[in-house]
């Protein structure tokens, strides 16, 4: 099945995208009234009261997509979230996902373990700051998005990992009464991905506290999601309750249902084609007319000397 070719309902028109510039206008428009996190909140598809202080964040300019902001409504209502169905408008499911306390497991081939609240981890850190990112789902459609959160690589400083931890990997919560999808026994739940420590390192990836000015709505994975805008957006798990430091390569849920489909790398790479459909181009949700796909999203100066001596394997594996 071509998902992309499904009801084109997230279509809009060019003048009704928000430019960055404007999002950002606004935004400081409202900051300066000192209203600007009480009305992105009552905005907002669900809520997490313990991070209002944090929202809006300070930008980092060094992060601009250099291309419209997709509306977020459409960003915040066409997601993928199989915990929730296999639709894409399953956000009124999600809104039932408790992220309030939350609590995140840190363990593994680390020095400094870590059993902790996501408010506490968040002071750890010491803030959080917009990015805006592209994002690119395997499926062939794509949009662009200003995340609020930190750097993986801050993680890394906090439980100081050992020589021997080489990988990453990452778990969401598993809550079968709460979310119905996992109720369904042919998905290796609970869903699991997983990173090189070197791709951790690097400072694109990014750990997901909010979404445009405010906090994340659950079906966008809040509380803490993880977002690697150089990969197929499969990778960028939602809603981490665990991180484990391996010295061996994880095997991810999709990896492990249809590993000819849904490799360990998964780098955006127009010229290697999904087993079932192109990659050559992307829909823009709310975007007339399909873009031509970029190599690694477009972030191949930040990015490719991560696969050098990789070529090869990643050509014979597709998405590996």
């Amino acid at each position: 099945m071509v998902y992309y070719k499904r009801k084109e309902v997230w279509k809009l028109k060019d003048h009704n995208i928000t430019s960055e510039n404007s999002f950002n206008t606004r935004r400081d428009f409202l900051k300066k009234l000192g209203i600007g996190s009480i009305l992105f909140s009552s905005t907002s598809l669900t809520s997490h009261p313990a991070f209002s202080s944090l929202y809006p964040p300070p930008v980092n300019k060094s992060y601009i997509a250099k291309r419209s902001l997709t509306a977020e409504y459409l960003a915040t209502t066409y997601t993928n979230f199989y915990e929730f169905g296999s639709n894409k408008n399953i956000w009124r499911r999600a809104s039932q996902l408790k992220t309030e306390p939350w609590t995140l497991t840190i363990d593994g081939l680390v020095n400094n373990p870590l059993v902790i609240d996501i408010n506490d981890l968040l002071k750890k850190i010491g803030g959080i700051e917009e990015r805006v990112y592209r994002f690119r789902c395997v499926e062939a459609w794509s949009m662009t998005v200003p995340w609020a959160g930190f750097p993986l690589n801050k993680i890394l400083s906090l439980v100081d990992p050992k020589i021997s931890a080489k990988f990453l990997k990452f778990e969401t919560f598993f809550d079968p009464e709460v979310a119905p999808g996992q109720k369904q026994k042919w998905y290796p739940w609970p869903y699991q991905e997983g990173v090189s420590i070197e791709e951790a390192k690097n400072d694109l990836s990014f750990l997901a506290t909010g979404i445009y000015g405010k906090h994340l709505p659950n079906q966008n994975g809040a509380p803490l999601r993880l977002v690697l805008p150089w990969k197929y957006g499969f990778k960028s798990i939602k809603s981490i309750v665990k991180i484990t430091f391996l010295s061996e390569r994880p095997i991810g849920m999709w990896e492990k249902l249809a590993p000819k489909e849904y490799g360990f790398w998964a780098n955006v790479n127009p010229k290697i084609s999904h087993p079932r459909w192109s990659q050559e181009t992307e829909q823009q949700l709310g975007v007339e007319g399909r873009t031509p796909t970029i190599i690694y999203n477009g972030y191949e100066e930040q990015v490719s000397y991560l696969y050098k001596g990789l070529e090869k394997t990643l050509q014979d594996n597709l998405f590996r």
